[in-house]
């Protein structure tokens, strides 16, 4: 059946992905299902059928057609930037690459400490030193606000190769960035930011700038998350004034898979496009969605239960993030969490203080209209006495080093319990996830505070990853030299 859509005139690897369908084949090529696996079982089928390669898919085995580089090529341009790459391996793929493209082992680099734990892998990777930045905390809603200009300029004389921010956070905030980017390219400091959550922006007066038009170096962003792309889809976006695009042509290549997905990379493709044609109508539809559904639940309740634009700096915040304040309620965020998933629906995060509610370009105002529908009453049945907001664990840790990551990665280490860990340098990254925000990182020394923090927080339902011990009784520790 042929599929008609407006986005495939622009949009050619979209078009590419469907062609392929409305075709004829008979493969002899990777993979290995042929997109008739429904002939051996129905039910593996329904779940690769739609799966096509870029190689032997999107366009012939050698490329002939380069049909990746010509929609790499539009987004560069609609980004403003001279270098794009589609990724299938998410943001944490163009993550490592740009920053394996940024020096070589011992040199450091300047580091917001709200960083995915992708960023601080990819530091291990390519054997960088982080000089972590701590974020300005908002005193009325214990929020992350950014990185002050201060505190960048005050590691200057450590002479950092780059400056690595996350913008925005994941509560929806950002850093003053205009004047960052100038501090640092006055020092012909590269600017690269990790902007997963921030790919709506840019194409709406009402939205914040992406940072390409503030100017910096390299943005990375998910296509699965604030915008409707196939999951683990994301773009980098680089000038190449201040880095080598023979480096990050050659990083990107050599962490990406040599078999890329078809989907991803049409979804990507079709996204760009659906931007640049509609992206005023649907980001002005997101936000009037969002803002009317804030006021309809707001309406219910004495106290403001969600950050809202006008509680930071002109600018500063996501006005399509939707951010509930539990605490507000005297309420726990996971109870919240699990009577909401009693009911059919799921958040993107909860923890004790604040649950994230994920809005897109998919959301409908009935999706809006149920969801207030349904969140009023739980909130109204668990409402109890306001409490002061408490900063996250992620958020609040100052970061004690004692080695680096890399050679905590790679040393000799044991398991001890929780108790005799305190005082100990990690082996392992930590975090609650979602954000992934490190808590501990490996080569820091584990602190009463981050001990006690990480096991209150599971136990009251936050999801701990990538310990070694799950269950937090024990932590790898590095041993002594």
């Amino acid at each position: 059946m042929k599929i008609n859509s407006e986005l495939r005139k622009s949009a050619p690897l979209l078009d590419a992905y469907l062609s392929y369908f409305e075709g004829s084949h008979t493969p002899f090529t990777i993979p290995g299902h042929k997109q008739r696996a429904s002939q051996i079982d129905p039910a593996l089928g329904a779940v690769v059928d739609a799966d096509i390669p870029l190689y032997g898919g999107l366009d012939e085995i050698k490329l002939t057609n380069q049909i990746l580089s010509k929609a790499e090529s539009i987004a560069a341009d609609f980004w403003g930037a001279d270098f794009a790459r589609f990724s299938t391996g998410g943001s944490t793929h163009a993550n490592q690459a740009v920053i394996l493209a940024l020096g070589k082992p011992g040199d450091k680099v300047a580091l917001s400490r709200t960083a995915h734990r992708s960023v601080l892998s990819a530091l291990v990777l390519a054997g960088l030193e982080p000089i972590w930045l701590s974020p300005e905390i908002d005193a009325a809603t214990g929020v992350p606000t950014g990185i002050a200009l201060s505190e960048f300029e005050r590691v200057l004389e450590q002479k950092p190769i780059a400056l690595l921010l996350t913008e925005p956070g994941y509560l929806g905030t950002i850093s003053d960035i205009a004047p960052l980017i100038a501090s640092a390219h006055a020092n012909s400091i590269p600017v690269i930011v990790d902007a997963a959550w921030g790919g709506h922006f840019g194409f709406h007066d009402a939205y914040p700038k992406h940072v390409m038009q503030l100017g910096a170096d390299a943005l990375i962003t998910s296509v699965h998350k604030a915008l409707p792309g196939y999951s683990a889809s994301a773009l980098l976006l680089a000038r190449t004034t201040l880095l080598s695009a023979d480096r990050l042509e050659q990083s990107f290549e050599t962490t990406h898979t040599t078999s890329p997905a078809g989907a991803p990379l049409a979804s990507i493709d079709a996204v760009r496009a659906l931007l640049q044609t509609r992206g005023q109508e649907l980001l002005g539809a997101l936000l009037t969605n969002v803002t009317e559904f804030k006021l309809a639940v707001q309406a219910n309740f004495d106290l403001p239960i969600f950050l809202i634009a006008s509680d930071f700096p002109s600018g500063r915040f996501d006005p399509a993030k939707v951010v509930l304040r539990a605490n507000q309620l005297g309420a726990a965020g996971v109870e919240i969490e699990r009577a909401l998933i009693e009911r059919g629906i799921r958040v993107e995060m909860a923890d004790r203080d604040t649950i994230v509610f994920l809005a897109t370009l998919a959301d409908t105002i009935a999706d809006f209209q149920k969801l207030a529908m349904v969140l009023v009453p739980i909130l109204k049945s668990l409402q109890s006495t306001p409490r002061p907001s408490a900063t996250a664990l992620s958020w609040s840790v100052v970061p004690q080093v004692k080695i680096s990551m890399r050679d905590a990665y790679f040393a000799d280490t044991q398991m001890v319990t929780a108790s005799d860990a305190i005082g100990r340098v990690s082996a392992d990254l930590i975090a609650p996830y979602p954000p992934g925000v490190a808590v501990i990182a490996p080569g820091e020394l584990l602190t009463e505070q981050i001990v006690s923090g990480l096991v209150a927080s599971q136990k009251a339902g936050v999801r701990i990853a990538y310990a070694t011990d799950p269950t937090l009784a024990r932590f790898r520790v590095v041993n002594p030299r």
